[in-house]
């Protein structure tokens, strides 16, 4: 069973005003004087910021799968590693809803205390990648003899992420204006113009007993139920604004 993507109704805007500038007035671009002119016009200016927060369940799991090999022959570890892949390629390849693809791959000598070559060591990995937690769980299971679970990893979709950060987008574009009304009319000023904006995000991931789940999926001879977790996603918005005692 899939698990459901929810996304937490609770959002939340962390908003912030700088104070005003020390200067009483800041230099602006020139303009157009009544005789035709350019004459320098300046302005008081304030900077704001305002951020846009929402928790959403992370939809997509990245499970890494890994052999290691270790022989007297470079060419026997070799032959080994790719056997072991090809079998699990063979396998996981044709599964829908999920992603099958090679990752490290490495065959390296040991040495004795003389630094004399005593053996090889190898190490071959798959990556598994799904939104179907179950489904691919399963499949983790089925070649864990040959391949187990060495690691697991939870994000959100790229495309569910765009969604949310242009929904995020225009709430903290909407809680920027507000503030900067709120400001300029606190100031005694009739209207605000932008001077520049910038934008900024960052994400927080919540993975519960990532571990633990990773070593039951590793011993267990059946799929294990993956908890993914959420993930806050945020998007701020910080800009400098110009105040106007007129509307301008």
């Amino acid at each position: 069973m899939k698990l459901p993507l929810f996304v937490s109704a609770r959002r939340f805007f962390a908003m912030t005003a700088a104070a005003l500038a020390v200067a009483a007035f800041a230099a602006t671009g020139p303009a157009m004087a009544e005789d035709g002119r350019h004459a320098t016009v300046k302005y008081p200016y304030a900077s704001l910021s305002a951020e846009a927060v929402t928790e959403v369940a992370r939809d997509t799991v990245r499970i890494t799968l890994a052999a290691e090999v270790s022989d007297s022959a470079q060419a026997d570890v070799a032959s080994a590693l790719t056997e072991k892949v090809d079998s699990v390629m063979k396998q996981a390849r044709g599964r829908e809803g999920i992603k099958t693809y090679s990752g490290n791959y490495q065959v390296w000598p040991m040495n004795d205390k003389d630094g004399r070559i005593s053996n090889w060591r190898g190490r071959a990995e798959i990556i598994l990648e799904s939104t179907d937690f179950e489904a691919v769980s399963r499949l983790a299971s089925e070649v864990s003899d040959r391949m187990p679970i060495t690691n697991l990893a939870f994000s959100v979709a790229p495309r569910e992420r765009a969604r949310y950060e242009a929904e995020l987008m225009q709430e903290a574009a909407e809680a920027f204006r507000s503030r900067a009304e709120a400001l300029a009319k606190a100031f005694g000023y009739a209207s605000y113009s932008i001077r520049e904006i910038q934008l900024g995000g960052s994400g927080a991931a919540y993975q519960p007993e990532a571990r633990r789940m990773m070593a039951m999926a590793a011993d267990a001879a059946a799929s294990v139920p993956l908890e993914g977790g959420t993930e806050r996603i945020s998007l701020s918005v910080q800009g400098t604004i110009f105040l106007h005692s007129s509307k301008e």
